[in-house]
């Protein structure tokens, strides 16, 4: 979890990758961070937290429901 906070963040932004998402489990459900990255300090910043539906026009137009996303567990069931 860390690399996924701390390292690739930072690798990303180096390579200015423009956005970066994170999925995380939250309590068996879908979470996703998203992050954009600013130009003026060359570092992300949230752009929002989802968790039951994920609606952006950037990097793309995105409408998700997240509440249909399996988690590993649930998918082995």
């Amino acid at each position: 979890m860390c690399r996924d906070r701390e390292t690739k963040p930072l690798k990303y932004a180096r390579a200015k990758i423009p956005h970066y998402w994170r999925v995380e489990s939250e309590k068996g459900r879908a979470a996703v961070h998203a992050f954009e990255l600013e130009p003026t300090t060359g570092a992300y910043t949230s752009v929002g937290i989802f968790r039951e539906r994920m609606k952006v026009d950037a990097p793309f137009p995105l409408d998700l429901d997240l509440t249909k996303i399996k988690t590993r567990r649930e998918q082995s069931e």
